[in-house]
């Protein structure tokens, strides 16, 4: 017998192999309290019967599904397939096999995993620095960039943490337009009722 076996958790009697693994409860040999043993099949095999290099799977146990010599832990909650642990990738406490991980990032389907993010200063810093150029754009871009720049000021950022003084930029540079053309309007308004 190994030198790791199960004991009865009374009397601490050693409990021979007949007794792991049983669908029901039995009595133990020498104090007769009823219990009930779960191991692993490997616990009651001799040392001699361990070889190296042996298969990692024995005859009652699913093996992994890409690695068949391999123990199987847990199913993929996508496809069922049998995994080993190191098979195993575990998102948000969902057990995905590598195939169903790679097709889920691909058609979008795992919502937990982000491909991209949308930066939102940048679209909001471009919308009032690029029509400066051409100068009658920003009567239609300042508005939009005030309201994403407002609007998205709590949105996720970049993946890689970034401040947030592309939107007060944007904001700033904005406003000022915004308000430029409110001056540009009432100068021509006055203009026009003299």
């Amino acid at each position: 017998m190994n030198t790791q076996t199960a004991s009865c958790t009374k009397c601490k009697t050693a409990l021979p192999a007949d007794l792991h693994n049983t669908p029901d409860l039995v009595p133990c040999p020498s104090c007769g309290v009823p219990l009930q043993v779960f191991a692993f099949p490997a616990l009651a095999r001799p040392p001699a019967e361990v070889k190296r290099g042996e298969a990692l799977v024995l005859d009652s146990e699913s093996s992994c599904f890409y690695h068949p010599s391999k123990r199987a832990v847990v199913a993929c909650e996508s496809c069922g397939r049998f995994l080993c642990s190191l098979c195993d990738v575990e998102l948000n406490s969902r057990h995905l096999c590598p195939n169903c991980l790679e097709t889920g990032k691909k058609k979008g389907k795992i919502k937990d995993l982000e491909n991209s993010r949308m930066l939102y200063d940048d679209i909001a810093l471009g919308l009032t620095l690029v029509p400066m150029l051409i100068f009658y754009f920003t009567c239609i871009t300042a508005p939009i960039a005030l309201y994403i720049a407002i609007r998205y000021w709590n949105a996720p950022s970049s993946i890689i943490p970034r401040s947030k003084y592309r939107f007060v930029v944007a904001i700033v540079l904005a406003t000022l337009q915004i308000t430029g053309w409110v001056f540009v309007i009432g100068w021509i308004i006055t203009r026009v009722t003299r």
